[in-house]
């Protein structure tokens, strides 16, 4: 059964998407390979139907050397091939092997006749044969013989050669599309540029480039700018200051190309097409990522090109030589005399004509395909096809920042140029990371209006209307039409761009970014400049802070929460702080390990110092000492072990928080004496076991706050403090509050929850100005009747211990509500019922007030 041309035409068959990988050499070679495969199967079936030999004896013994006498019917055959009737006869076989037996012995024995009758005739020596009867199947056998033994091998394999070389070639050359290694990059590729090339988005961009180009062409010409100019505030290169009405130290300000106002119908994209462009900016980017880390492809496609050229070079040699060796005629020597009685024999070969022409057709098409190839390898070494430049598509669009590629990545767009450049073109458009953004905000913009983030405006705890946008792609435009916003916070958005309408956002006092780089115009740094009073920023490195932060010399409040270990210290000083000349709070959470020394630049007016250290001890303080004018201070999470000393020349400070350090003495707390004003000290989450009796030479002390130490008691030195008003140790192991605890006439909130109290002293309700009592879970078995003489209780809490009942006398705290006391229920449902009454009363009335 043989092959058809379809079936073994699907052998070249490739899907039709690759054709834009297929430069015309390629396209010529597979047309070449499907003309040679035609002639194979042209070849093949002329050789199955028609191919054969007719042989004659020839008479060169003129007598058997065996003695045997020759009988009439030998001499009949001799005489056949000697005359001219010999044609015919040997001709008989083929002629009549389809007719009745009856007819072929009469035209046999009219022959045998006819050639006895020339014989006698002629001057030929005798024949000689063997006489067999079998004259007819004699010479079909000769001639199978001869065929065998005679002709050479390729002209009997000619056409089978032919198939099996072309197959070869066909499959060389697809054979980058098949493999499983190249094919899945290869189908992904083709898929990605099909959907990019088709995409609404590169339409829209490449319009808009346009627009922009006949803009700017305009403005060249006219001398005017129709557009506000791009300025981006980037990081400090050079301290010049290129704008002399604002001071821009430490900054260069970039000005891209000025994007003009295009159609409003421009600027709406589809919501699906909007979508399907983002995946395939996402799409490229993990593509280009994948493919451009190798050139198995190009070593691939350079591997089947030489395999091609080699295989026509060793087609071309040996076929040639073959070429000559076909002839019509051939001379036969079987060993077959036994049967005949001959021992050589003429032949001739019918296609012999037919293949030589077949053959140099072949070749023909052999030379011109080897040809193609030659020009396949000189164009791929002659090329640096391993990079890949979009330069003349940056210099006809807007599109500046689309990357060269390489390896296999800028293989593939090579070779889609050869079938047309404007594929890349317009794939270079999902390239551009501007490209991408002009997307997003399109996007992001047609998506987020201005009701939508109307809608999302609340009121915070100061009542100021806060708008908080998470995750978004960029700003949207329409934040800026929130004229009366006061608080905005931003957080993971990768682009943020204030562009001049800011500075229509006149009531913005108080701005937080957190992981969002942003960028800002001139115009609307100048409003921020001079606006902003409060920035929160948080980063990953020090790198990410704007550099525009460090000169909005109007900024009360800057929190920066980030990395600022020691190898980044030097760039605290990012840009100089100098400029922040009315920045009275810093707050800085972070890892530090010594106080950056440029902080010092803001000792004259800053007077609120936060440092929250995240566990990093903090070992080099000495920059403390230049800020005098600090009037809050707190070290939370340090590490420290002692009370740093550079504290004690801060003489206008008045609060001090150490909070969650590692401080287990605190013997220096005598040198707070000097610190007039000091009125808060927190030392609370520590490892602190006592406390020293210079505690009362702090005699300005109005609050202390030692919760969550290991306090087992109380000096009596403590209670000589004439201005406290607030005492916190609870979470401690102390088992005796005082009596002298009565002597603090002006406390109003004491906080001994959680210790190990068992009875409280009746000096303690002496102090007639508490308003809040803590004493939850001790371990008290009564509360003492007297506790009504606190009238001015607000908040007692008891939780936690081991009453019985609470005194009917509580109903004399006028002001304590059923709120303000937290006990367990069935000790508040044990009191009387008018006291329960005057409670709900009270606050009933105070509600009304």
């Amino acid at each position: 059964m043989m092959f058809t041309l379809t079936e073994v035409a699907s052998l070249n068959d490739i899907q039709p998407t690759y054709r834009i990988l297929k430069p015309w050499w390629d396209v010529f070679m597979d047309y070449l390979g499907l003309v040679m495969l035609m002639l194979a199967i042209f070849a093949m079936t002329m050789q199955i139907t028609k191919d054969q030999v007719a042989c004659l004896p020839c008479l060169e013994d003129p007598e058997d050397p065996s003695g045997a006498k020759p009988d009439s019917f030998t001499q009949q055959s001799a005489q056949k091939a000697a005359s001219p009737a010999a044609t015919v006869a040997t001709a008989m076989p083929l002629v009549t092997k389809d007719l009745p037996d009856e007819v072929v012995h009469e035209i046999h024995v009219t022959h045998q006749h006819t050639a006895v009758a020339a014989g006698k005739y002629s001057n030929q020596p005798e024949p000689t044969g063997v006489r067999t009867n079998l004259d007819f199947q004699q010479y079909i056998f000769i001639n199978q013989i001869c065929y065998h033994v005679a002709l050479p091998w390729y002209s009997k394999y000619f056409p089978y050669l032919t198939l099996i070389h072309t197959i070869v070639l066909m499959v060389s050359s697809n054979f980058w599309f098949k493999y499983p290694k190249t094919s899945s990059k290869i189908e992904h590729f083709v898929s990605i540029l099909g959907r990019c090339f088709e995409s609404p988005w590169t339409t829209k961009a490449l319009s808009e480039t346009a627009c922009e180009d006949s803009e700017e062409n305009k403005q060249r010409l006219t001398g005017t700018s129709t557009a506000p100019k791009q300025v981006s505030l980037e990081g400090k290169d050079d301290g010049t200051n290129v704008n002399s009405s604002t001071p821009m130290l430490g900054v260069k300000f970039s000005a891209d190309k000025p994007i003009a106002e295009v159609p409003s119908s421009m600027t709406i994209l589809d919501k699906k097409d909007g979508e399907q462009a983002k995946a395939l900016f996402e799409k490229v980017r993990k593509f280009r990522a994948h493919v451009e880390d190798s050139d198995f492809i190009y070593k691939l496609y350079v591997a089947q090109t030489v395999v091609k050229t080699v295989k026509f070079i060793l087609i071309l040699s040996y076929t040639s030589t073959f070429l000559a060796k076909i002839h019509f005629k051939h001379d036969c020597e079987p060993d077959i005399k036994q049967l005949t009685g001959y021992r050589k024999f003429f032949c001739t070969h019918n296609m012999a004509f037919m293949l030589n022409k077949l053959l140099i057709s072949y070749m023909a098409l052999i030379l011109i395909y080897g040809m193609a190839c030659l020009y396949s390898l000189f164009w791929v070494f002659r090329r640096p096809l391993k990079e890949y430049s979009f330069e003349k598509v940056r210099e006809e669009s807007s599109f500046s920042d689309i990357p060269d590629v390489k390896n296999d990545f800028a293989f593939l767009l090579h070779m889609v140029d050869q079938y047309d450049q404007l594929y890349s073109k317009r794939f270079g458009v999902f390239l551009s990371e501007v490209s991408e953004n002009k997307l997003r905000e399109i996007s992001l913009n047609h998506e987020w209006t201005f009701e939508k983030l109307r809608q999302l405006v609340t009121r915070n705890a100061l009542d100021q209307q806060e708008l908080h946008l998470f995750m978004l792609s960029g700003l949207p435009n329409a934040v800026f039409d929130l004229t009366d916003l006061e608080v905005l916070k931003l957080e993971l958005i990768p682009e943020v761009r204030f562009s001049a309408k800011v500075s229509q956002m006149t009531s913005l006092l108080e701005l937080h970014l957190c992981h969002c780089p942003a960028k800002v115009e001139q115009t609307g740094f100048a409003f921020l400049r001079d606006h902003l009073r409060c920035l929160h920023v948080k980063f990953t490195d020090v790198a990410e802070i704007p550099a525009w932060v460090y000169l909005l010399r109007s900024l009360r409040e800057l929190n920066l929460i980030g990395n600022l270990s020691s190898e980044n210290n030097k760039m605290i000083g990012l840009e100089s702080m100098r400029d922040l000349r009315h920045l009275k709070t810093l707050c800085l959470k972070s890892n530090l390990t010594k106080m950056p020394t440029n902080i010092t630049e803001l000792s004259p007016h800053l007077i609120k110092l936060i440092v929250h250290n995240d566990g990093t001890k903090l070992m080099v303080l000495n920059s403390l000492k230049k800020m005098t004018n600090l009037i809050e201070l707190e070290l939370h999470t340090c590490e420290l072990e002692r009370i740093p000393h550079a504290i004690f020349s801060l003489t206008n400070l008045q609060e001090l928080d150490l909070k969650s350090n590692n401080i287990r003495t605190i013997e220096e707390i005598i040198s707070f004496q000097h610190l007039k004003r000091l009125t808060v000290l927190k030392l609370w989450h520590n490892k602190i076991i006592t406390i020293p009796s210079s505690i009362g030479q702090v005699k300005s002390l109005e609050a202390l706050h030692l919760s969550h130490n290991k306090l087992e008691t109380l000096p009596p030195a403590l209670f000589t403090l004439p201005k406290l008003r607030h005492l916190d140790v609870g979470h401690n192991s102390i088992a005796v509050l005082p009596p002298d605890v009565g002597l603090l006439h002006n406390l109003q909130h004491l906080a001994i929850n959680s210790n190990k109290l068992e009875v409280l002293p009746k000096p303690l309700f002496r102090c007639s100005k508490l308003k809040t009592l803590c004493l939850g879970n001790n371990a008290l078995t009564v509360l003492p009747e007297i506790v009504g003489q606190l009238v001015q209780l607000t908040q007692l809490e008891l939780r936690g211990n081991c009453l019985d009942r609470l005194p009917a006398q509580l109903g004399n705290c006028r002001l304590l509500r059923k709120s303000g006391v937290v006990v367990e229920d069935h000790l508040f449902d044990a009191l009387p019922v008018e006291v329960k009454e005057n409670f709900s009363r009270e606050t009933n009335f105070t509600s009304g007030l």
